[in-house]
C-alpha cells in the first residue's frame, strides 16, 4: 500500500521561522509578524485573527516580494530530494499549512503532489481575506482525509511531519509522526523526533531507517 507523507511548513520545512515572517521581512515588518507568531502560538489569537492582522500589514505586498521571500527563506536541506524519493517509490507527498496559499503552493514546483494553505486573495490584494478560508489545526485532518480519498490510501497509511500545536490534531489522527525541530509538547506526541536541518534525516526516521 502506498503511503501519504504530510508536511507542515512553518518551523518544519522552514527552519526557525514562518512564511509570514519571511514575507514581512521583505517589507521591513518582520518584528510585527514575529509578535503575531508568538501570539498565535500562545493561543492569544486564533488563525482567522492572525490572517486578518498579517493581511493588514501586507497592504504594499507584491508578487516580487513573495518570490524573494520564498527564494531567500531558510529551507531545510534536501526537500526536493526527499519528495523525488517519495514519488519514485510510488508514495505521495503533500504540504498542509496555515500559511497563505500563495506561498505554500509554490512548493508544487518542488515536487509536492498537493499543497494547501489558508486562502488569501491574489497579490497585490484587491479584496479582503475571507476568514472562512483560513485553515486551523482541525482543518489539517479534514484536508488529509480528502487527500487520502484522492490518492486511494487511508489514515493508517499516513506519515505526518510537524513542529507545533497546529500539528497536534494531525499527529493524533495518523499512526506515524515525526516532530521536526519541535516544541516539547509536540515532541512528546510524536512517534519520532528529529532536530536538525536536513529533511532526508527526518524522512529516514519515518521509514524506520534512522
Amino acid at each position: 500500500m502506498a503511503r501519504l507523507h504530510l508536511f507542515d511548513l512553518d518551523g518544519t520545512l522552514l527552519h526557525g521561522t514562518s512564511a509570514p515572517v519571511e514575507i514581512s521581512r521583505q517589507l521591513g515588518l518582520e518584528a510585527e509578524t514575529m509578535e503575531l507568531d508568538r501570539a498565535i502560538s500562545a493561543g492569544r489569537i486564533d488563525p482567522p485573527e492572525y490572517a486578518s492582522r498579517v493581511y493588514a500589514l501586507w497592504a504594499e505586498l507584491t508578487d516580487a516580494h513573495v518570490a524573494a521571500a520564498f527564494d531567500g527563506a531558510p529551507w531545510l536541506a534536501r526537500i526536493r530530494e526527499v519528495w523525488t524519493e517519495i514519488r519514485g517509490s510510488g508514495d505521495y507527498c503533500a504540504v498542509v499549512s496555515l500559511s497563505p496559499s500563495f506561498f505554500v503552493e509554490r512548493l508544487l514546483d518542488w515536487g509536492a503532489h498537493a499543497a494547501f494553505g489558508s486562502r488569501f486573495p491574489a497579490v497585490p490584494f484587491a479584496e479582503p481575506v475571507d476568514p472562512a478560508g483560513v485553515l486551523t489545526a482541525a482543518a489539517k485532518v479534514t484536508i488529509t482525509d480528502r487527500l487520502c480519498e484522492q490518492f486511494g490510501v487511508g489514515r493508517a497509511d499516513c506519515v505526518a511531519y510537524g513542529d507545533s500545536m497546529s500539528d497536534r490534531d494531525l499527529f493524533a489522527a495518523v499512526p506515524v509522526s515525526v516532530a521536526v525541530n519541535a516544541d516539547a509538547y509536540l515532541a512528546g506526541l510524536a512517534t519520532y523526533s528529529y532536530t536538525g536541518r536536513d529533511l532526508w534525516d527526518a524522512y529516514e526516521l519515518a521509514c524506520g531507517l534512522g
